[in-house]
């Protein structure tokens, strides 16, 4: 009997557990877009450098699961990007990490975007002596999140980013204009709105 109780309660609580994960992965990907598109740039490292701690917790929270992990890579990276110099290659190793533990563990979750931010990583980071960056290697990944999501703003803002920084502007155009023709997604209006923008300036320079 008691042996049922507790599996009744256990499966009670699964809904809740995964709802708590939502809740708490929406204010992680809310307070990012914010820190990113509005908040002034003398202030970004420091608000990153609190994030990246909201982040690394909410990854202790729920291991084994893949979404708070592709969030603290993303966060680790932004947060690299505000600091930059040799300081931040600490930062990306530390996301790239993260990343890959998520696609161990689900590679489609959050529509790819594991791929997506490996890929942004790749042609980012300095190639070696100083970095990991290798072109061939972002280009594969970056491939794999359009395959996963064909329509995603951000895997078609980083693709046509990607094909610009490899002397491509008359492919890049196609991406980076199916970023503004992208859906719009729940809950993303500031982020969404800020990767449209840096999406038409890079139009705008073509």
């Amino acid at each position: 009997m008691k042996w049922m109780i507790l599996v009744l309660v256990s499966v009670a609580a699964m809904p809740l557990w995964a709802q708590d994960v939502e809740i708490e992965l929406a204010q992680i990907q809310q307070r990012w877009a914010e820190i990113q598109y509005q908040v002034q740039d003398r202030d970004k490292e420091k608000a990153f450098e609190k994030l990246a701690a909201e982040a690394e917790a909410f990854v202790g929270r729920y291991p084994g699961r893949a979404e708070p992990l592709i969030w603290q890579g993303i966060v680790l990276s932004t947060y690299a990007g505000a600091k930059g110099g040799l300081g931040a290659l600490g930062l990306v190793k530390q996301a790239r990490a993260s990343l890959e533990a998520a696609l161990d563990i689900d590679p489609e979750a959050l529509d790819g975007s594991a791929y997506t931010s490996l890929g942004s990583l790749y042609y980012q980071v300095p190639g070696w002596p100083l970095g990991f960056g290798d072109d061939g290697k972002a280009r594969k990944y970056l491939q794999k999140s359009l395959a996963i999501n064909p329509d995603g703003i951000d895997a078609n803002y980083f693709f046509g980013d990607f094909l610009l920084d490899q002397g491509e502007p008359q492919r890049a155009r196609i991406y980076l204009e199916k970023v503004l023709a992208a859906p719009d997604r729940p809950g993303r209006a500031v982020a969404d709105q800020g990767r449209r923008a840096e999406a038409q300036a890079r139009l705008n320079n073509l």
